[in-house]
């Protein structure tokens, strides 16, 4: 399973325990709806939690945007992921692109958009899905459904508020205005704002650094980081307890305590 599978829109890399999903749709400014991406995201979510070599994603875009969202010619035309009406429409978006949000939020591993440029619509909600945001001067976002008469069917209602508050959210959501990326890094959408010739060195070189930790304490800490989100306090520390004893038995657990106290760099087993 250390092979990334081959996909049909995008580049996938993996290395030093570090997978890199590139979307290589230039031509429509990489949109999801209409091209092969929502299919590479799922295979490659499906991929990462299922490979013990991978410990963190970094998706961005390949060319000039990192993602235009949903394809307005085809709204237009109301054909592709747009066609049909009423229920057989809102199959189209459970069967389609409601799988993304669905898809990321189930990734075990700690997921980084390394945003090159335009992230709108579903393109911003996708960077909205991902744990950690780093930005750059050409970095921008917009909710821009409510410029063409509709609503973020993608589920970003429900992950923008949760990064800017519900206030924020619902003044970017029902004015459809565009941030740059000093207003995103300032709302905390972006984490950190660099050049776009460090970009995907600086969220190569974060994933590193999480990618050095132990393989399983990585991937149990974000499980635990999704269900924070969903669990009232006393079940969260219920929770917490059985995922401690399960890491205080690991042989990583021993290792980094030897480390410690050795003063020497651990070296973890994934076990």
């Amino acid at each position: 399973m250390s092979i990334p599978p081959k996909l049909v829109d995008s580049s996938l890399i993996l290395n030093q325990r570090i997978a890199t999903l590139t979307f290589e749709r230039d031509d429509v400014r990489n949109a999801l709806t209409g091209t092969g991406l929502i299919d590479d995201i799922l295979t490659t979510a499906d991929w990462a939690n299922h490979c013990q070599d991978v410990s963190v994603l970094i998706i961005t875009g390949g060319g000039k945007a990192f993602s235009s969202g949903g394809n307005v010619k085809d709204m237009r035309d109301k054909q592709g992921d747009f066609a049909g009406a009423g229920a057989e429409l809102q199959e189209q978006y459970r069967h389609g692109i409601q799988r993304m949000p669905l898809a990321i939020d189930n990734i075990e591993v700690p997921v980084i958009a390394a945003v090159n440029g335009a992230a709108i619509g579903a393109g911003f909600d996708l960077c909205n899905m991902c744990d950690i945001r780093i930005g750059c001067p050409e970095t921008l976002f917009g909710e821009t459904f409510i410029n063409l008469g509709i609503i973020p069917g993608d589920g970003g209602a429900w992950f923008l508020q949760r990064i800017v508050g519900y206030q924020r959210a619902a003044e970017l959501t029902l004015t459809g205005r565009m941030l740059k990326a000093d207003e995103a890094l300032q709302l905390h959408i972006l984490m950190e704002l660099v050049e776009s010739s460090r970009l995907l060195q600086r969220a190569t070189e974060i994933a590193a650094v999480i990618a050095a930790k132990s393989p399983r304490g990585v991937r149990m800490s974000k499980r635990l980081l999704k269900a924070a989100q969903r669990m009232e306090l006393r079940d969260l520390l219920d929770l917490s307890a059985s995922m401690q004893a399960i890491s205080q038995g690991m042989d990583d657990h021993d290792e980094a305590l030897a480390a410690f106290l050795e003063r020497r760099q651990p070296e973890f087993k994934g076990s």
